[in-house]
């Protein structure tokens, strides 16, 4: 069974669009799976599905007319007289791709579904070839809601952060702890023990490693590669400056520039930058850098608790929507701004002085002695807590970017429903209880 990612949702509207649907990202997100997945949402037996891994996949493209490679396709049962679908899995992997893609898009109108790993490398050919003629989409590693869905659970987050009682929040902190130890990668999530969880994280990093970077970067110094991308690991959440960064692995500036660009053309690290109302004041002041998975950052990084739950809410955040810090020069930060509008301060155990301090900074009138004027202000808790203006990390899934997590009046016809909306499941195995408002008998099911 294919699981199927938030991303899918964006990617649907254009499945029947003349124009190419791109899918890039980091190694091992889930690409290949995503790919079969909508392969299996065309509606049409029209399609040809090609892992360029294959070598024998590979020498398709290797022909010089294009017009053999339609013939090739068509031996294979493709139809190009009706509306057709051609997935291609790795296009990295093959150099003369772009060109024959736009061929065929612009000679039979074939719908093309491409993966390609290596943003980097193929960022300028690819966008100038297929320019006009595709869309392209990046897949991340699961968000806490995707990785639910992939531990096949029958928990689904409550809509309202006060519905969220000790015991449903130990229930759901147990699966978090997960998450933040062993990260979002399909196959670590899948996998059942924690040994083979490590193994999977150790040899995701060593594919990334030596197929980016070794074999497509083209960079000659690799051991100053490998000293930055160590270094960057044990400071997940931290400023970066990038001459300090040189020094210490002692490489120029500008070559240091090169390294972390290419890191995050190519998923490994995402810079945000400070938050500012004044675009030049945004470009002068250093950026924070956070890696792709808190999984990786907690294997590889080892990294203390309070920098890998800010790191476990980063990469729920920036798959919803545009992401920022902000510092003032009194040293005052808040972690995350979201979409310009909503503060959240990221705390393992948050105080109500945490509370008001981010309200004061965040909600203010907008001059010097006062605060933002944003929308919202949460602290992100990774403890129980009973605090107002709170939430959990668990709870910044795919509603943040749709603004759910502002409590909702809800009438008095509704108030069964908000009570039965809680579904969760019931630990103890066939038992019949309560959790949080809810009856269970076994596994409680929605009935909102």
């Amino acid at each position: 069974m294919i699981i199927q990612r938030d991303l899918y949702k964006n990617i649907k509207p254009y499945l029947y669009t003349p124009e190419a649907i791109t899918i890039t990202g980091m190694r091992r997100a889930g690409k290949t799976t995503l790919l079969k997945f909508i392969s299996r949402q065309v509606d049409s037996n029209n399609q040809l599905f090609l892992d360029l891994e294959d070598p024998i996949n590979q020498k398709y493209f290797e022909e010089l007319s294009y017009e053999k490679i339609k013939l090739k396709f068509e031996t294979k049962g493709l139809d190009f007289s009706q509306p057709h679908y051609i997935f291609l899995d790795e296009i990295q992997l093959v150099k003369n791709i772009p060109q024959c893609v736009k061929y065929f898009i612009d000679h039979y109108q074939t719908k093309f579904f491409l993966t390609r790993s290596a943003s980097f490398y193929l960022k300028n050919l690819f966008s100038e070839s297929l320019s006009g003629r595709q869309f392209i989409f990046e897949l991340y590693p699961c968000t806490f809601s995707e990785f639910l869905r992939f531990k096949q659970t029958k928990i689904v987050i409550p809509r309202q952060h006060k519905q969220i009682d000790k015991v449903i929040f130990e229930i759901i902190d147990k699966y978090y702890q997960e998450y933040l130890a062993f990260g979002g990668f399909p196959q670590v999530i899948l996998a059942e023990s924690t040994e083979r969880k490590q193994k999977l994280l150790e040899n995701i990093f060593t594919s990334y490693y030596q197929l980016e970077i070794k074999e497509l970067s083209g960079f000659r110094k690799i051991k100053e590669m490998r000293d930055l991308i160590l270094l960057l690991l044990s400071r997940v959440g931290q400023k970066i400056d990038v001459k300090k960064v040189a020094e210490e692995i002692g490489v120029g500036w500008e070559t240091a520039s090169q390294y972390l660009s290419f890191l995050e053309e190519t998923y490994f690290i995402t810079h945000i930058k400070p938050f500012s109302r004044n675009k030049g004041v945004e470009i002068r002041k250093m950026p924070k850098v956070y890696i792709c998975d808190c999984g990786l950052a907690n294997h590889l990084g080892k990294i203390n608790p309070s920098f890998l739950f800010e790191q476990a809410v980063f990469q729920n955040l920036k798959t919803q929507g545009a992401v920022n810090y902000y510092q003032r020069k009194s040293g005052a930060e808040i972690d995350f701004i979201f979409n310009k509008k909503t503060a959240y301060e990221v705390k393992v155990s948050p105080t109500q002085s945490d509370v008001n301090k981010l309200k004061k900074l965040a909600l203010g009138k907008g001059d010097k002695d006062s605060g933002l004027n944003l929308s919202d202000a949460k602290v992100v808790s990774l403890k129980y807590s009973e605090l107002e203006d709170v939430v959990y990390g668990f709870e910044l899934g795919e509603r943040a970017g749709k603004d759910e997590l502002r409590e909702r009046d809800v009438s008095k016809s509704s108030e069964q429903s908000q009570k039965t909306e809680v579904v969760i499941e019931y630990l103890q195995g066939d038992k019949t209880g309560t959790i949080g408002d809810v009856e269970t008998t076994g596994i409680t099911s929605k009935t909102a």
